[in-house]
């Protein structure tokens, strides 16, 4: 793994190894209210395979990634289209299923941890995310999907945007990584990792 932004591991060889605890350290996010989104895209864009799923596009390294910002996080945020397209099941912190029909997957109805926000717009978000914090939960990871996270950017609450590029072209129809009306929101790069021929990147949003 070699670190081609922002500093962390001393690792610089091509296919070198690395640990968890490297690993920790470059995705640390700072102390205090902080809101992280996680996405996958390929080359080409696309946010899913032809299966419709995120599953079919990550890799290892994307997964490695995926649990560790799941143990970063004091509270976990999902679309309802997302829980019930990769049939989300209970995590490692509590699960906050953010949906406008109040469905949830087999896999998560009745399990501990899992609660519903309702889904629509900026308002609402806002109110979720501040309520959240109320209960002292600080550190909060959204996993998507892209209509989500085109209304938490639209609504101002996005902080840091994680996203991994696997190496695959797999056209089609699939959504990209955002999606619904246009936004404009600058990032900047905070650091950039490529694993074989994987790209994982940290940007955060710029304030005005």
């Amino acid at each position: 793994m070699r670190v081609l932004v922002g500093r962390g591991l001393d690792t610089t060889s091509e296919g070198a190894d690395y640990s968890i605890d490297e690993l920790e350290e470059i995705y640390a996010p700072p102390e205090g209210p902080w809101l992280r989104v996680n996405m996958v895209s390929t080359v080409d864009g696309a946010a899913q395979g032809g299966d419709g799923k995120t599953g079919s596009i990550n890799n290892a390294i994307d997964k490695e990634v995926f649990h560790l910002l799941r143990r970063q996080s004091d509270a976990i945020v999902v679309g309802g289209g997302t829980a019930r397209a990769e049939r989300y099941r209970p995590a490692v912190r509590p699960l906050v299923v953010v949906t406008a029909s109040g469905l949830l997957p087999e896999t998560l109805q009745g399990a501990d941890g899992v609660r519903i926000a309702p889904g629509g717009g900026p308002d609402e978000l806002r109110a979720m995310v501040a309520g959240l914090r109320d209960e002292g939960f600080d550190q909060l990871l959204c996993e998507g999907g892209p209509g989500l996270l085109g209304h938490l950017l639209r609504a101002g609450l996005v902080d840091e945007l994680c996203t991994t590029f696997t190496p695959l072209v797999v056209a089609g129809e699939g959504l990209r990584m955002v999606s619904g009306p246009p936004v404009d929101v600058p990032l900047t790069l905070h650091s950039l990792v490529e694993h074989d021929g994987t790209l994982l990147a940290r940007w955060l949003v710029s304030r005005p």
